[in-house]
């Protein structure tokens, strides 16, 4: 059975009209339809119902949220899946394997040759990019093969601040 072409009464373009007040799918679904509300399984928000009961935003983070770490890795680092996979497997430093970021070694994020990609978990990472615990984590880099760079340099500012909070 076809649908009878005519004119839609609110965009006013040739279309198959899906309704009998004579509007056209596209608009009907903005005028007319009302899309049914749930409270989320997950988050307990009221939003419009998405899919197995989850909102939008509850559905995507289940589901999808590996695709989405991917499509991430492959936008920002411009690496593929199985060099991703492999370096957020489990931190570099202290194995831990529950979050793992990906870091990269000469601080230049446009440099993604796989040599200079690190997976590191939170904690080591935030310590890399700090003055005082740097050189212990590129230390131990180093003794598991990694070319690492110099580091901070001690400067003057910085030794001022170190020795305050020392004391």
């Amino acid at each position: 059975m076809q649908k009878e072409k005519d004119i839609c009464k609110l965009c006013e373009k040739f279309k198959e009209i899906h309704t009998k007040d004579g509007l056209c799918n596209s608009c009907y679904k903005k005028v007319r339809w009302k899309r049914k509300m749930i409270k989320c399984k997950r988050c307990e928000r009221v939003m419009t119902h998405h899919a197995k009961g989850f909102c939008p935003g509850c559905y995507n983070s289940i589901f999808h949220i590996d695709k989405v770490k991917l499509h991430n890795a492959r936008r920002q680092h411009n690496i593929g899946q199985e060099l991703y996979k492999k370096l957020v497997e489990k931190c570099i430093i202290c194995d831990f394997d529950k979050i793992v970021e990906i870091h990269h070694i000469d601080h230049n994020h446009k440099n993604s040759l796989p040599e200079n990609l690190v997976g590191l978990c939170p904690n080591c990472h935030k310590m890399i990019h700090h003055k005082k615990y740097q050189t212990e984590i590129f230390s131990q880099l180093k003794e598991k093969g990694f070319s690492v760079p110099q580091g901070y340099e001690m400067d003057g500012f910085f030794s001022i601040i170190s020795q305050k909070s020392q004391s």
